[in-house]
């Protein structure tokens, strides 16, 4: 697949990656709450994964969940870094969003999991364009 095509449809994924991640997290789905909490942490990793494959179309797809786990391990651990200015953005909607307010370990398992199931069917649907 062509770096723009490529581009255009990661884009894709990681525009219906965002919206299913806010449903599942904020939408009146009436999902339990586990599967809200880390299905929707799950979402983010992966929309971290659709990211960077958009900056990095030429990239394999293990190459990227490798530089995505990376990505989410390290806003997770940001967690523990605490300062006023920090904290005050965590309240908001916008940084409980984007980076989250207090450090779990299990968030760090809900990234990889699903970094990894993202990362295999990207292969796979990239072998199967392949053919």
């Amino acid at each position: 697949m062509g770096s723009m095509r490529r581009r255009v449809v990661c884009l894709g994924w990681a525009s219906l990656t965002m919206a299913a991640g806010l449903a599942v997290r904020m939408g009146p789905l009436g999902l339990p709450w586990g599967v809200a909490k880390y299905g929707g942490s799950g979402l983010w990793a992966v929309m971290i994964y659709w990211l960077l494959c958009v900056v990095c179309p030429e990239w394999q797809p293990v190459t990227v969940g490798g530089i995505a786990s990376a990505v989410a391990v390290a806003v997770e651990f940001g967690k523990l870094y605490r300062s006023p200015g920090m904290d005050a953005f965590r309240l908001t909607t916008a940084g409980k969003l984007l980076l989250g307010r207090y450090f779990a370990w299990w968030d760090i398992l809900a990234y990889l999991v699903g970094i990894w199931v993202v990362v295999g069917l990207d292969g796979w649907l990239e072998g199967r364009r392949s053919r």
